[in-house]
């Protein structure tokens, strides 16, 4: 396992670096320069700036500063958010993001495992059919829609919750509610089907044939096997949650790392571009060595494959 993990982490390093690399070069494609907008500087003033931060010097050159710096740790300053360290406002931004993408996940993964598992346990029957409806509906309802209507509903004509902003606990519930319907909706369906397909295999015959009650024939012999498909997908689902979503932070104005990202596109802020993309990309390859272990911690077969 220890080598396992060793190989995993050198390729983590060399798709950091292909990352980095790509999207690098892929940045210099975009129209203008982080001083497009900048009608209030002359040329002169904006050749200044272009030299400050080696905007003028040639591709290769600017490579390899990045690069370098990169490797010590410098994600660079942002040309547009008054000139601070890209590491400190990522980190300022992060926060808000990452809360209300555990939390999200946290509650939407709780319930949908319990709707999957209610669907599969009832078949055909009506706590199926509600169930399998409710996913449908999370799944088929626009995030942005639900949260207009929880806006509207909870905080404005009922007055239990607050509409928007981000001044405490309580303005996280309503977005992190918004976020949580489409990871209800995909844990649910994906427990189902997992479930309803495992529930007919031989060794599930087999136990119920030995006598085992309901309950151990669900929960010991078939709910472990139908969580490995389910965290191969919630793996990549959590890392979008956690690292911002554009809309509902627009929506509920939170100050998130999506709504930073967006504004430095607009303004060809490269730095701010290369951090984001550099930790979500961490953050993605990341979860998906932490979803790889957990599958020989679910499926013992998995650990023996990897010994042998």
């Amino acid at each position: 396992m220890t080598r396992y993990i060793i190989q995993r982490l050198i390729y983590m390093v060399i798709t950091m670096f292909l990352i980095a690399t790509l999207t690098f070069f892929l940045m210099k494609f975009l129209p203008g320069t982080p001083l497009s907008a900048a009608d209030k500087l002359s040329e002169e003033q904006q050749a200044v700036v272009l030299e400050k931060y080696g905007l003028n010097d040639p591709v290769p050159v600017q490579y390899f500063n990045y690069m370098t710096n990169l490797v010590q740790g410098d994600l660079g300053i942002s040309f547009q958010f008054d000139n601070r360290e890209v590491t400190t406002i990522i980190m300022e931004r992060i926060g808000p993001s990452m809360q209300l993408g555990v939390q999200a996940m946290f509650i939407g993964t709780i319930i949908g495992i319990l709707l999957g598992l209610t669907s599969a346990i009832y078949h055909n029957g009506m706590l199926d059919y509600s169930s399998t409806f409710l996913a449908v509906l999370g799944q088929s309802i626009p995030s942005f829609v639900f949260a207009g209507l929880l806006q509207f509903f909870i905080g404005v004509k009922l007055g239990w919750l607050p509409v928007a902003l981000w001044e405490g606990w309580e303005y996280s519930i309503l977005p992190t509610i918004s976020l949580a319907i489409f990871p209800i909706a995909i844990a649910a369906r994906f427990m189902r089907t997992e479930m309803l397909e495992v529930m007919g295999s031989d060794y599930i015959v087999t136990a119920r044939a030995k006598g085992v009650n309901k309950f151990g024939v669900v929960f010991k012999h078939g709910f472990r096997n139908a969580l490995i498909p389910l965290i191969t997908v919630l793996g990549p689902l959590a890392v979008g949650l956690m690292t911002g979503t554009l809309v509902i932070e627009n929506i509920f104005a939170v100050p998130g790392i999506g709504e930073q990202f967006v504004k430095a596109i607009n303004m060809n802020d490269f730095p701010i571009i290369m951090g984001t993309t550099l930790l979500i990309a961490f953050l993605f390859i990341f979860i998906i060595l932490v979803i790889d272990l957990l599958y020989g911690v679910i499926d013992p077969r998995i650990r023996l494959a990897e010994g042998e």
